[in-house]
């Protein structure tokens, strides 16, 4: 685990994640699902959307959301408060 970094995530499960999210492109945008209806589109490696990635944004990284450490780390903050860990997530959260 990368708790011992402040990160609740192991490397396999950000990974795991960001693979299935967005295949490793840090570009990716999802202009299709409900959330991108809504005008918020997911973004990034873990397909954050702006709402999200603002609450949970680590201080001391990026504003950027396509910046790949700013968005896994507040990915993994944003599973960590909803699933306990970016290792509990398993589909599109």
């Amino acid at each position: 685990m990368l708790e011992d970094e402040g990160i609740p995530a192991s490397y396999e499960g950000i990974h795991r994640n960001l693979m299935r999210e967005s295949s490793g492109d840090p570009l990716t945008i999802n202009l299709w699902d409900t959330n991108a209806e809504q005008d918020i589109p997911s973004k990034g490696l873990l397909q954050v959307i702006d709402p999200t990635f603002e609450q949970y944004h680590v201080e001391g990284t990026s504003e950027n959301i396509y910046d790949p450490v700013a968005n896994i780390a507040a990915a993994c903050n944003y599973a960590a408060d909803r699933y306990g860990s970016m290792d509990n997530v398993d589909s599109a959260y």
